[in-house]
């Protein structure tokens, strides 16, 4: 038997991409944009596995008529699965994995990035550098320059208590002495509140009590839009709201509203409702906001690491065994791992 047939929309960084292309008959997209939905429509009709992006859509049709040929595997670089119709797949018996844990602390690190930058101004500040205004101002250094907000004792809101928003949580409690209370559909075990000086609450409570209120949570029917113009409007007007899950958690229209008339202070965004999304969207005109082009995992140890598990799934999946990263466990009773 020959090597599986792979198809990778996307090149993937690090050395365990090399190791892929050794241990399959790997066809990968060559280009920078994203494979088109009929481009991949029609590759999985010839392969045996797929790997995929958050932003290549693997919804039912694509999945049927992989399932008709050989497709057997949807291997996804990314914790995150939405892009993916999961319960088609397992009704078709094909796999679903990703890549969870290996980036956690690098989107925690993002995260702690916006958070700074849009309590201090940063980017507004170096702005003001560059442009040449302060020089122009003939003003060195002034009392009410910038003025931002000290971290040290704040309240610090997390939504979605997971990996990555405990992750959030303990470099707030430790580095910066911040009281913690999360929201999450369960309660985490009460050593990890202890270690995390944490406090578990009703959203309304996080809400209307935190200085900062981070974003962790998947995107799911229940989370889209759960943070909305009554959500905003609950939130102190010295509060920053950070995003590094999914741009549609957050009603970015309501979020731009909320910016421009002073229901919350500023806001850090590293996800979208479209990605890439348009500069002139009103939300780009305000200096209030820092937005980074959805860069929470963009390290070179989590992104290599991330290759590495989609290569240990495929391995896995190649060797009869179940996927250490399997997201629809309930496939395994519609049939065995293996090519």
């Amino acid at each position: 038997m020959g090597k599986p047939k792979i198809f990778v929309t996307r090149k993937l960084p690090g050395p365990c991409f090399e190791r892929l292309l050794q241990e399959f008959d790997a066809e990968v997209w060559p280009e920078w944009q994203a494979p088109p939905y009929e481009v991949i429509l029609e590759k999985v009709k010839n392969v045996d596995g797929l790997v995929s992006l958050l932003t290549d859509k693997i919804d039912c049709n694509l999945l049927s008529e992989g399932a008709k040929h050989s497709l057997k595997i949807v291997s996804q670089y990314a914790v995150g699965y939405d892009n993916i119709d999961v319960e088609c797949a397992t009704r078709l018996g094909i796999y679903v994995t990703n890549t969870p844990g290996v980036l956690t602390e690098s989107t925690a690190e993002l995260t702690w990035a916006l958070i700074l930058a849009a309590a201090r101004h940063i980017v507004r500040a170096d702005k003001y550098v560059r442009s040449g205004e302060w020089y122009r101002s003939k003003t060195g250094w002034h009392p009410e320059l910038f003025l931002g907000m000290e971290l040290q004792g704040k309240t610090l809101g997390i939504i979605g208590f997971g990996r990555i928003g405990r992750a959030v949580a303990r470099i707030g409690a430790k580095g910066f002495g911040m009281k913690v209370l999360y929201y999450d559909r369960y309660r985490a075990p009460k050593e990890v509140e202890e270690e995390l000086n944490a406090k578990y609450v009703s959203l309304e409570e996080l809400l209307r009590e935190a200085d900062i209120v981070s974003i962790h949570v998947p995107l799911t029917p229940e989370t889209k839009g759960m943070i909305g113009e009554k959500e905003l409007r609950m939130m102190k007007p010295t509060a920053v709201l950070v995003n590094t899950a999914r741009g549609a958690v957050v009603d970015i229209d309501a979020l731009t509203k909320a910016l421009k008339e002073g229901w919350i202070a500023a806001a850090g965004l590293d996800v979208f409702p479209v990605e890439p999304f348009p500069p002139d969207h009103p939300i780009m005109k305000l200096d209030n906001v820092v937005v980074v082009p959805h860069i929470g995992s963009a390290t070179r140890e989590a992104r290599y690491q991330m290759t590495c598990a989609v290569l240990e799934n495929l391995l896995a999946f190649k060797r009869g065994e179940v996927p250490p990263n399997l997201v629809n466990k309930e496939v395994v009773e519609k049939r065995k791992p293996g090519f």
